[in-house]
């Protein structure tokens, strides 16, 4: 290591010190520090790791993914260091290295787990050649930041056609889009997905965002669509087709609260504590990425069956007497994949919704119009609008239906809490339906009442 990035790493370690003792997170500004002083310095800390770096990568579920893969890495008897957070950029990356490492920056774990915000992918792997690199989807997603999903595509397939030969790509075999950004890569390619007949249905989705091939630009067919532009597929003009899945999940059964996974060639399940069909991809993902890194799917099926989800991803919070169940939607595909898990729970839900349009949430909540809220309406007792956007969330679930008496919007988060709690019988559940900055603001205000922990101490 040089003196340079040992110079980074002390100072990055002193700024994560004070931040600390300011009660604060630090789990992005050290690693900014480190970066501005010295930008090799996540490639300098990796490079020493025994089982080397993954990147979890993609639109939806990468905190989760990434969280079941540190849970099965530890299984297998590794000691990861894990961007745990969610502080997904450059400067979150290093600031989960900085923590996991001593003061002259030598790791004090054996692998990487890092999530990696999906338009950074090129950034990232400019400065660390990964072991693997999994994309769980690329779904239509802040499209002021992103652009289109479609451009982001090519320069994520742009970066993966230079990296090694040793970096090992698992990719959803389900979405056209993250299938092929494996066609320029020289090393080693695994796909999983879902081979189960009785998930999903025939009508493509009106939110697809890849209706036409990403090769030739023909009409894609589908025989079987699960979510959006995901499903089996094939193109008719070019032959462009669905690839033949390395793990795939040859039976799905949805729970209320938990989902089972069976594998192709195995007889018992894996067993998804956490519910939703999406969650039951992010497993199929990890265990992807278990077999990719060598250990074995029974030890990635003990440690996913005692998983725990991240904060705001379907996290459980008790407070006066009513559940809160907080769910992270940011798209239109995500909240219909959201709601469909909802929707599976029956009904009534008491709501409290909340959007906000901040950078990290992407100033643009048109998405709001995409997403199936026609669908959620009807299993609506009440719901409690709130954030920056309250006024068009609440628009929206007019024009969805839901009468005007069983909506309100509430100014402030404490304020739209207690409003939401007390209109929940004792032992009842409140769903929390909240975009990314929301998600931090309410969490932080039930913190302060003393309901929950700040999440950097999860």
């Amino acid at each position: 290591m040089t003196l340079r990035t040992a110079a980074a790493v002390a100072a990055g370690k002193l700024a994560r010190a004070g931040l600390q003792t300011l009660g604060r997170g630090a789990t992005a500004l050290p690693g900014l520090v480190t970066l501005a002083l010295d930008p090799g310095a996540i490639g300098a800390m990796t490079a020493s790791l025994e089982h080397g770096a993954v990147i979890v990568s993609g639109t939806n579920g990468k905190t989760t993914t990434s969280r079941m893969l540190a849970d099965v890495v530890r299984a297998a008897g590794w000691a990861p260091i894990h961007n745990r957070s969610g502080s997904n950029l450059d400067r979150g990356i290093a600031a989960a290295l900085l923590a996991g490492s001593d003061w002259a920056g030598r790791p004090e774990g054996n692998v990487a787990i890092f999530e990696v915000d999906e338009a950074s992918i090129p950034r990232v792997l400019a400065r660390i050649e990964p072991r693997v690199v999994l994309v769980t989807n690329l779904f239509r997603d802040q499209l002021d930041r992103y652009f289109e999903v479609d451009q982001l595509a090519r320069r994520i397939a742009a970066s993966f056609a230079g990296l090694p030969e040793a970096t090992t790509l698992v990719l959803n075999a389900d979405d056209p889009i993250v299938a092929r950004l494996a066609e320029g890569h020289r090393g080693r390619t695994l796909f999983f997905g879902v081979d189960d007949p009785t998930v999903g249905g025939l009508v493509p989705q009106s939110i697809s965002d890849a209706t036409h091939c990403p090769r030739c630009d023909t009409r894609l067919r589908y025989a079987r669509v699960i979510l959006a532009h995901v499903g089996e597929w094939s193109c008719p003009g070019c032959g462009l087709a669905r690839p033949a899945r390395d793990v795939s999940a040859a039976a799905v059964e949805l729970l209320r609260d938990r989902s089972r996974v069976r594998l192709a060639g195995a007889v018992d399940p894996v067993e998804v504590p956490v519910a939703g069909l999406y969650n039951a991809y992010n497993a199929l993902a990890a265990v992807a990425v278990a077999e990719a890194l060598g250990i074995g799917a029974a030890t990635a099926a003990r440690a996913i069956a005692s998983f725990r989800p991240a904060f705001g991803r379907l996290e459980v919070v008790e407070a006066e007497g009513r559940r809160l169940r907080i769910v992270l939607v940011k798209n239109p595909a995500g909240f219909n994949a959201a709601i469909g898990a909802l929707l599976e729970q029956g009904g009534p839900h008491r709501l409290l919704a909340a959007l906000n349009d901040r950078d990290a949430d992407g100033r643009d909540v048109s998405w709001i119009w995409d997403a199936d809220f026609e669908a959620l309406a009807p299993a609506v007792e009440h719901a409690v609008a709130t954030g920056l956007r309250a006024r068009d969330l609440a628009l929206r679930f007019k024009y969805a239906g839901l009468p005007r008496e069983r909506t309100e919007v509430v100014d402030g988060w404490a304020a739209a809490i207690r409003r939401a709690i007390g209109l929940a019988p004792q032992g009842g559940e409140v769903v929390v339906v909240t975009t990314y900055t929301a998600m931090l603001a309410l969490r932080d205000t039930l913190a302060r009442l003393g309901h929950v922990r700040q999440f950097w101490e999860d």
